[in-house]
């Protein structure tokens, strides 16, 4: 790779699905997009390197936008890594190169600020999608504790925390116990688990969904289901509604990226 690599710390800045850690995205009539970079290699395959696993083009390995090495930490990430480089035609299109992307997520932007990471997942586990429900109408307030009450059930279980619920509208304050075993938990994550953690709780709205899919509770389609009850709801009081729909089919097409990236983590905490 050619000492001009760094044209990659933009694109993967600006165009990539991940929004979960403040990066902007750009806007069609905006005249902002900047030109996607020629494919500039001929091969992309995946190789060791140090204790970890990388990818090489053309025998020269990748930087992060950071310019870190972009090293990862098991042969399966890395090869579908590969996959992704090598899938790209005339131009380099990072919208289309989700694992690199979280994968440059972590390296960057989660273990330099492990802390930071941890207290917006937090954020969420204070107010829980799960733990705030209806009394009516009674249907959705049956789907609700159906969903929802296994998990609160779960995470009790998993990791000691018992959480509240209310059928109020008003905020309810967790009790410190509660937070502090989850905020444990978190703490024990690694980086590049953490980084599709904390995607997965920012698409979910729950910190508790977020973690039944890393820990395996949940399948993608069951942790896309349990955080939009209401809007299932919805669909079927009023008709879908067509532009709702494409936002949900992509939201869970992200979900399911993310849900990839964990498995070819192998299920380590890493």
């Amino acid at each position: 790779m050619s000492d001009d690599d760094s044209i990659f710390g933009p694109l993967f800045s600006e165009l990539g699905r991940n929004r979960a850690l403040g990066e902007q995205v750009e806007h069609p009539g905006r005249n902002t997009f900047r030109p996607l970079p020629k494919r500039f290699y001929k091969e992309a395959k995946a190789a060791p390197l140090d204790d970890g696993f990388t990818v090489l083009l053309d025998g020269r390995g990748v930087k992060t936008p950071a310019r870190r090495p972009l090293k990862v930490p098991t042969p399966a990430l890395a090869e579908a890594m590969a996959e992704e480089w090598g899938r790209q035609g005339e131009k380099i299109d990072p919208r289309t190169m989700w694992l690199t992307k979280l994968a440059n997520t972590a390296i960057d932007r989660v273990e330099p600020r492990r802390g930071e990471v941890i207290a917006d997942i937090m954020a969420f586990a204070g107010t829980d999608l799960i733990c705030y429900r209806t009394d009516n109408p009674a249907e959705l307030a049956r789907r609700h504790a159906a969903y929802w009450q296994p998990l609160v059930d779960w995470a009790a279980e998993a990791f000691g925390a018992r959480l509240r619920v209310t059928e109020a509208i008003t905020h309810i304050p967790q009790d410190e116990e509660a937070l502090a075993a989850l905020r444990s938990a978190l703490t024990e994550i690694g980086s590049f688990s953490l980084a599709a953690l904390h995607n997965a709780v920012t698409l979910t709205g729950s910190a508790i969904i977020g973690l039944a899919l890393l820990k395996g509770r949940l399948d993608v389609g069951q942790a896309f289901d349990a955080s939009h009850v209401d809007e299932a709801w919805q669909a079927e009081l009023c008709g879908e509604d067509e532009d709702e729909a494409v936002r949900l089919a992509m939201r869970r097409e992200e979900l399911a990226d993310t849900a990839r990236f964990l498995d070819l983590l192998g299920g380590i905490a890493v």
